[in-house]
């Protein structure tokens, strides 16, 4: 990587300002689409899903909002009889960071998988984790919502809305949209060396559950097969 020129004060505060101007065409471009994304049609929710809960809980989707308004589902990538999660998706989980600030807005965040519970419980243990987490295993919930096929599990994020006993299903976000869902990469893009993933095969290769990055053997995602393959049906 070039080192960049090393320049006086002012000479710096010069260049700052006008990236500076940059920088707000891109917020102001974000809440441009922040506010079409809020415009978009909504899907009524008619199939009834029955996830699994803590204890042997039985709950619908309806059930999740926990009588919020809202509801944020992370398509949590754990497949039937797995032992370990998906590393991407343990980052994002990584940066969820405190729930009651959603709640404050009447909006619910949970994680959503289809291994049963009793295969992710010791992963959520072991984590640390307190987002709650459900499974729909034998629903067709992951497959309605494009994050389990055939070949396997992918991850997403999905927006839901509820008013009264209606549920609406209003947005899904996937591949490289889900970096917004990862807070540490908007810090690493603030400083000289970035993210430092451009020598890298692919950008994920150094991700590791936050566990292991001291362990020599430990292992960092897979290539995966879902860019590309969204909204087919």
């Amino acid at each position: 990587m070039t080192q960049p020129n090393v320049v006086s004060r002012q000479e710096w505060l010069e260049a700052r300002k006008a990236l500076l101007e940059k920088e707000k065409e891109v917020t102001r471009a974000r809440d441009m689409i922040a506010e079409e994304r809020r415009k978009l049609p909504m899907v009524k929710v008619e199939k009834n899903y029955t996830f699994e809960g803590p204890n042997g809980s039985r709950l619908s989707l309806l059930d999740l909002f926990e009588g919020r308004r809202q509801l944020i589902v992370r398509h949590y990538m754990f497949s039937p009889g797995a032992t370990e999660g998906c590393i991407g998706c343990s980052m994002q989980a990584d940066s969820v960071g405190e729930l009651s600030h959603m709640w404050a807005r009447d909006t619910t965040f949970v994680m959503i998988s289809r291994a049963p519970v009793a295969d992710f419980e010791p992963f959520k243990k072991r984590m640390g984790w307190d987002i709650p987490w459900y499974s729909s295993f034998g629903t067709d919930f992951n497959y309605d919502y494009e994050v389990s096929t055939d070949k396997g599990e992918s991850p997403g994020v999905s927006a839901f809305y509820r008013d009264g006993d209606d549920v609406f299903f209003t947005y899904s976000i996937f591949d490289r949209g889900g970096d917004i869902f990862k807070s540490f990469y908007n810090y690493l893009d603030i400083t000289h060396l970035g993210r430092q993933e451009d020598q890298l095969e692919h950008p994920w290769d150094w991700w590791r559950f936050k566990d292991t990055y001291d362990v020599a053997d430990s292992h960092g995602p897979h290539d995966n097969w879902w860019n590309g393959t969204r909204y087919k049906a």
